[in-house]
């Protein structure tokens, strides 16, 4: 195996690449919040109960999803820089539509398509996948630098957005995040223009077939299943820790509402939250560096389990304040990992589309929960059993991601190869 180019990888240019993903990220990530915070005035003005109106991020979250595998193959195809104005564009035009939209199906549907499906999806699988190809030593953790764009959209645009809809309101606050997101994005994205370094994969010297040990990714059946079910394993894990994920995320602007401390409350709960997000992403990318992708996925689902018990018997401002706090920064590592752990047991000619897949089914999750929440609210008329629902996911999560763990030491693949080792070798 050849990787020409060799000398851009983890090189000053490679770090500035990083930085301006992360600022793409940023940006384009906001339409994963944007409907989180005008989610109570956006029900009051159509009229609609709790969980007709968390349909729009549900719709908003597959969109994004399916968007995560179409843009990930576009970027393989056409390059970054392409897809990322690509979805400069979408994401643009689906903030105006949504803001002018006169009812909640219209509202839904520019949110899914535009804002979603060819907006902020192309800010997202493709960056991730393109700096996998950037960096190895430090994979890690330029992993966990890049997706902490993800959160730090949630740092920041929730209070900023939620200052805009009280003064000027929600729909002319949709417009300027419109114009600001076609400003911004489509010149940004010119910094990425440079094509990545390729891995050229060649036979051995020998006549005869031998067998190259080059960690795990080599292998044609990783952790010693057929491809297909291992991404289906890491898909539904994916999908099951999201749907844990998504109620403080989703609800807690509604949920502080609903406790009578108001909108402007929750979006400063949100936006620590996803603060404390990015320090855990940046620990845990540090972390798997160290012990690998599936050692630290399994410790940040069972500390997300933790934040999730302990928001149960709180209810008190203050405590609500801890709670999300503690929960961004136990949960914030766990998306990271994914990508890492297909980056460590897939070629590296396929981390496109993969990363695309498992990306997909953490989205799926996330708009799983984000309306499920809403319905058992809807049922149940207080977020107590909702709460329960997620622990219940994250469960399910825990258990697969505890099997892989299981089948990666039984078959000496952890002791054997350490991440470190196999991504060198990759």
């Amino acid at each position: 195996m050849q990787i020409t180019g060799r000398e851009w990888i983890e090189s000053p240019y490679a770090w500035g690449r990083l930085a301006m993903s992360l600022l793409l990220m940023t940006i384009g990530g906001s339409g994963m919040y944007s409907i989180t915070v005008v989610l109570p005035r956006m029900q009051q003005d159509f009229g609609i109960a709790r969980g007709d109106a968390s349909l729009p991020y549900t719709l908003t979250m597959v969109g994004f999803g399916i968007g995560g595998i179409l843009m990930g193959r576009l970027a393989d195809r056409f390059g970054v820089m392409r897809v990322v104005m690509l979805g400069g564009v979408g994401l643009g035009l689906g903030y105006i539509a949504a803001g002018l939209a006169p009812s909640a199906w219209l509202f839904g549907a520019a949110q899914g398509l535009l804002v979603g499906l060819l907006g902020t999806s192309a800010s997202f699988a493709p960056l991730v996948a393109d700096t996998t190809r950037w960096f190895d030593r430090r994979r890690g953790i330029a992993l966990a630098i890049c997706m902490s764009g993800n959160y730090t959209a949630g740092t920041v645009w929730p209070p900023v957005m939620q200052h805009f809809i009280d003064t000027v309101g929600w729909r002319q606050t949709y417009v300027g995040m419109g114009l600001f997101c076609l400003a911004s994005m489509l010149p940004l994205a010119i910094a990425l223009r440079r094509p990545p370094p390729q891995v050229v994969l060649t036979p051995p010297a020998s006549a005869a077939p031998v067998a190259v040990a080059a960690g795990p990714a080599a292998s044609p059946r990783p952790l010693g299943m057929a491809p297909g079910l291992l991404l289906a394993l890491l898909s539904a894990a994916g999908v099951a820790c999201c749907v844990a994920m998504s109620m403080p995320q989703v609800h807690i602007v509604a949920y502080c509402g609903d406790l009578g401390f108001g909108a402007a409350r929750g979006a400063e709960m949100l936006s620590l939250m996803l603060a404390m997000g990015v320090v855990s992403r940046l620990v845990s990318g540090w972390i798997a560096d160290r012990i690998g992708g599936l050692r630290t996925l399994l410790l940040g689902s069972l500390l997300q389990g933790v934040a999730l018990l302990l928001f149960l018997p709180s209810d008190a401002l203050v405590s609500l304040y801890i709670v999300s706090a503690l929960f961004g920064l136990f949960q914030g590592g766990i998306v990271p990992c994914y990508p890492m752990i297909v980056r460590e047991y897939f070629p590296p000619d396929q981390v496109g589309a993969k990363v695309g897949t498992v990306l997909m089914a953490t989205l799926m999750g996330m708009a799983l929960g984000g309306w499920m929440s809403g319905a058992v609210f809807d049922l149940t008329g207080s977020y107590h059993a909702a709460f329960l629902n997620g622990i219940a996911w994250n469960l399910l999560n825990l258990s697969i991601v505890g099997f892989l763990l299981w089948r990666a030491t039984s078959l000496g693949l952890i002791r054997g190869w350490p991440a470190a080792a196999s991504r060198a070798a990759a």
